[in-house]
This record gives structure tokens, C-alpha cells and sequence, in this order.
């Protein structure tokens, strides 16, 4: 279970050690809902929609092209930096950066935005980023099919967003590699699974 990274934050649920680890119960802050935009639940939940690159090669290879090999995670952050993620895909995974990891550095928004991508690729979870994140009791921050309100001017949003893209596109390789779960440092699940590393607040497995 995913523990939250800020003193509002909720406290973890309990984790069963004989189930298989969840990616998150607890998220950051979740004090903010006030209108959150509404997600239908078979969009939610569609293990085959498509991610958020399919269907727009061109515009990906343009923000790839745009982008330096050689520039630093901060420089491809600031290149990438908006307010709108640009489709639902990229929004599902920029809320899950932003809610899971928005105290944590660049770096450590990225390894938990990759985990996401990790799953939808594995086969285990649903193929999607949206059905990633909205999968049943995997974020706690996530109310059914809608997640809390996101003030889309904020400089953690937009951050998020371009962490999203950089996740999207592979821009940049992750730090905890193929990481598939995660939790944070101040709970002691008993996972019986590999460890792939500590970054920031969290503890990566796969």
C-alpha cells in the first residue's frame, strides 16, 4: 500500500502480506476536492484503451524531436511544462504523479509515474494508464471515478504534466527501472518481493 508523502495526507490502510500488494492507499493531498471532473466507469476500468501517444505519432515524434538526449530531467521538465496534459490518458497519469509524488523531486516523480507505465505494459494490469490508475482500491486519492480538484495553474500540476509526458514519450530512463509497486518509507508492508531501490518517501519493488 502506498503511503502518502504530506502531514494532510490520510493514513495507509492496513496491508494484508498474503495478498498481492496494492500501488497505492494513501496519496498526498486529498483535502482539495471540491468539483471533481466526473470519469465514467467503463472508461475507467477499459483495460484496452489506448495510451495516451496512440493515434498521435506525429505530434509524439515533433516533442520527442524537440527534446535533447543530452538535456538534464529539470531541462526536459521546464521544455515539457503545461497546464493541459493534452489528452485523457496523460491527465490519468499526471493526476496519479501529482496526487502520489508532487513533494517528492523530479526524479522521484518520475520512478512513481513509471511504475504506472510498468503496469499498463506488464499484462498483470490493465493496458491503460487511465485503468492503471483507476483500478479498484489501488489509489486512495481516487473518489469511484473521479479524482479531487486540481489546480491546473499550479507549478506541481505542470510539473506533473511534463513528468507525464516524459514517461510517455521515454525521454528519460527511470530510477528504479522496471519498478511495478511501491510504498511509502514510514510503513513496513512485509512484501515478498524484490527491491529495487529507495527514492525520496518511496520504497520500489518489482
Amino acid at each position: 500500500m502506498i503511503a502518502a508523502l504530506t502531514a494532510s495526507s490520510v493514513a495507509p490502510a492496513q496491508v494484508n502480506p498474503a495478498a498481492e500488494p496494492l500501488i497505492a492507499e494513501g496519496s498526498n493531498d486529498v483535502s482539495i476536492a471540491v468539483e471533481p471532473a466526473q470519469l465514467g466507469a467503463e472508461e475507467a476500468t477499459d483495460p484496452l484503451a489506448p495510451t495516451a501517444g496512440d493515434g498521435q505519432p506525429q505530434v509524439a515524434d515533433q516533442v520527442a524531436d524537440e527534446i535533447s538526449p543530452d538535456a538534464t530531467l529539470a531541462e526536459k521538465v521546464a521544455k515539457l511544462r503545461s497546464s493541459d496534459a493534452g489528452s485523457r490518458e496523460l491527465e490519468c497519469l499526471a493526476g496519479a504523479i501529482y496526487f502520489e509524488s508532487k513533494s517528492e523531486s523530479l526524479q522521484g516523480q518520475l520512478a512513481v509515474g513509471q511504475v504506472i507505465a510498468n503496469r499498463a505494459a506488464s499484462g498483470r494490469f490493465p493496458s491503460s494508464y487511465c485503468g492503471v490508475v483507476y483500478q479498484r482500491s489501488q489509489f486512495s486519492f481516487v473518489r469511484g471515478h473521479s479524482m479531487p480538484y486540481i489546480p491546473h495553474a499550479s507549478q506541481d500540476w505542470r510539473d506533473a504534466v511534463a513528468v507525464a509526458k516524459i514517461v510517455d514519450l521515454q525521454l528519460h530512463p527511470s530510477p528504479m527501472g522496471k519498478a511495478l509497486f511501491f510504498h511509502a518509507r514510514r510503513v513496513s508492508p512485509g512484501w515478498k518481493l524484490t527491491r529495487v531501490g529507495t527514492l525520496g518517501n518511496h520504497v520500489f519493488y518489482r
